[in-house]
């Protein structure tokens, strides 16, 4: 899995402070409020908006993340996030003639489930590649036969909103164990450039101060 953050607004923790506090400010034009804003204050107004779970003006501030070598499967669960755009490869107009295959853990570390896992990959690559050679179905049809396991890349953006939201779901020891490693990589890349805004970013026990999944409880926080 490979996992960049390529772009994001510029000054990510100013430009939310800074919609913080016009929310509040009295007679200030916006350039002269954002020019008053010192890092420091910027930092501290963060955490309190934080804090106060007062999260519009974090939607200021958005992220953008190249992401490659991960399956379709992660791929229909992160576009559930729907305050998110996404621009994804297409097997509808590119072949999968020799598609890369992304394997479980569970999977991988289980030699005879490994053993089927992978004839029935063969099988299936060698389906869609007859399907188009020797019948002439469209890519777009024949891809019906394609597995989740297919790897594909794709460009995701968020806000810092939804991203907080995002990892609240997907840090958690119940999500799936590959978009988990992806969420934790979005985390780690966003606390470089915008630390405030991510300091307590993490799994929602860390939010609530109890774990409210039930039987998939962890165990590690204890339950509401």
């Amino acid at each position: 899995m490979k996992v960049n953050l390529i772009n994001y607004t510029p000054d990510p923790v100013r430009t939310v402070a800074c919609a913080g506090k016009l929310c509040y400010s009295n007679k200030v034009d916006i350039d002269t409020l954002w020019d008053s804003i010192t890092d420091e204050e910027a930092n501290k107004f963060v955490e309190k908006l934080i804090s106060s779970r007062h999260f519009s003006p974090l939607e200021m501030a958005s992220f953008t993340f190249a992401i490659e070598d991960v399956s379709r499967a992660l791929m229909c669960q992160i576009t559930r996030h729907r305050l998110a755009s996404f621009n994804i490869r297409s097997q509808r107009y590119v072949a999968e003639d020799n598609f890369e295959i992304i394997t479980p853990n569970s999977i991988k570390n289980n030699e005879d489930a490994k053993r089927l896992f992978d004839t029935t990959m063969d099988v299936i690559q060698s389906a869609y590649n007859a399907l188009i050679d020797n019948y002439n179905i469209p890519k777009e049809d024949a891809r019906a036969v394609l597995p989740n396991a297919c790897a594909t890349r794709m460009l995701v953006t968020m806000n810092a909103r939804e991203l907080l939201h995002f990892f609240s779901e997907r840090c958690c020891t119940s999500a799936q164990e590959e978009i988990r490693t992806l969420a934790y990589k979005m985390l780690f890349l966003c606390k470089e450039v915008a630390f405030p805004l991510f300091a307590n970013a993490g799994a929602k026990c860390d939010q609530l101060g109890f774990c409210p999944e039930g039987a998939r409880s962890c165990g590690r926080i204890s339950k509401s």
